[in-house]
């Protein structure tokens, strides 16, 4: 994927980190302690670098594998790019560095919808075997949401009893409703969405692009925080389907009808990301009026906000037309613009 032009290179590729030093500190402090915890929950929204950041610390412990050392303790970030020797050390060490996630299934060509506990107990034997001396076995679970109640049960085990020189980075979109019994176990690592800077430079250097492009600052603007999810609004017509949308808002409470059919008309399909995009900016200028409105207005707002984005599921659980839903949605709002 990272040798297409343009395309976005897996986290596992990515050395830059953006806008998270402080996390990065937290990890380089305790590793420079030499009382590190055998087990991190690193958490936050989807796509704002919690992967880049897990891939990062591992890349570093195994080119520095002694806490103690002087290059460790001299050291001032998680990067190796500047030291050969150490890229070197790093790329040698990769028999001890495993990362656990969803794998395809051959049959049907789709990724399994869960971790598969058989990928689970290969991880379990591999931590659990001897590594060369001074040497570290590292795991990055990328993410303990898509664990399985067998998964979840057997990494627990390894968290119950962790072996020598083991370390495993979690990874959870979803901070605070993992297993109790998992993040009990683990030092907790709350990552924040990015600013809009910090996201054109991560988006613009995951793909070797310059960070003034117009596209990606557009992508980084409508991003919420996510680089992830501005690399997916510049797939496919999503930056052109939210700029017809954002027309059509500014058009209320009476959007051009032609306009609005030709929306309809680009939403169809299945594609989740252009439904995504369009209740997003829905509920975003939802939010706005909201915060101008007198409280019967708020009301009447609230109860528009909870019907788009109910029927919004519906459309999205099982697959219902697109363009009666814009319309729909459109007539809501400009009975609430025109009021």
């Amino acid at each position: 994927m990272s040798e297409e032009t343009g395309a976005i290179r897996h986290p596992r590729e990515t050395s830059a980190l953006f806008g998270h030093a402080e996390a990065e500190q937290a990890l380089l402090s305790a590793y420079k302690s030499g009382r590190i915890p055998h087990a991190w929950l690193i958490g936050g929204e989807p796509g704002i670098g919690k992967a880049t950041l897990a891939f990062r610390f591992a890349r570093f412990v195994l080119a520095h594998p002694e806490p103690r050392s002087a290059e460790v303790q001299r050291a001032t970030s998680l990067s190796i790019e500047a030291d050969p020797a150490s890229r070197r050390k790093a790329a040698q060490a990769q028999s001890n560095f495993r990362v656990l996630e969803r794998v395809i299934n051959e049959d049907s060509g789709k990724l399994y919808t869960t971790i598969r506990v058989d990928d689970t107990r290969r991880i379990v034997r591999f931590l659990s075997s001897t590594a060369g001396e001074g040497d570290w076995r590292i795991v990055v679970v990328d993410t303990v949401d898509d664990m399985n109640a067998e998964s979840a049960n057997a990494v627990l085990k390894i968290l119950e009893e962790p072996p020598e020189r083991a370390l495993l980075l979690l990874i959870s979109n979803s901070p605070g409703r993992e297993l109790p019994t998992i993040r009990s176990r683990c030092r907790r690592l709350l990552l924040r969405p990015l600013d809009e800077h910090n996201v054109a430079m991560a988006l613009a250097t995951a793909m070797d692009r310059s960070p003034d492009d117009n596209e990606i600052r557009e992508a980084a603007a409508a991003s919420a925080g996510s680089v992830g999810r501005a690399a997916a609004l510049l797939e496919g017509e999503a930056l052109v389907l939210r700029g017809r949308v954002l027309e059509l808002v500014r058009q209320l409470p009476s959007p051009d009808a032609r306009s609005l059919h030709a929306l309809g008309d680009a939403l169809g399909g299945t594609d989740p990301q252009t439904l995504a995009v369009f209740v997003d900016l829905v509920n975003e200028w939802l939010s706005k009026q909201l915060s101008a409105a007198s409280l019967p207005q708020q009301a009447r707002i609230a109860e528009v906000w909870e019907r788009v984005n109910s029927s919004a599921r519906d459309v999205d659980d099982y697959n219902l037309e697109r363009k009666p839903f814009v319309f729909s949605t459109f007539a809501a709002l400009s009975q609430l613009a025109a009021r």
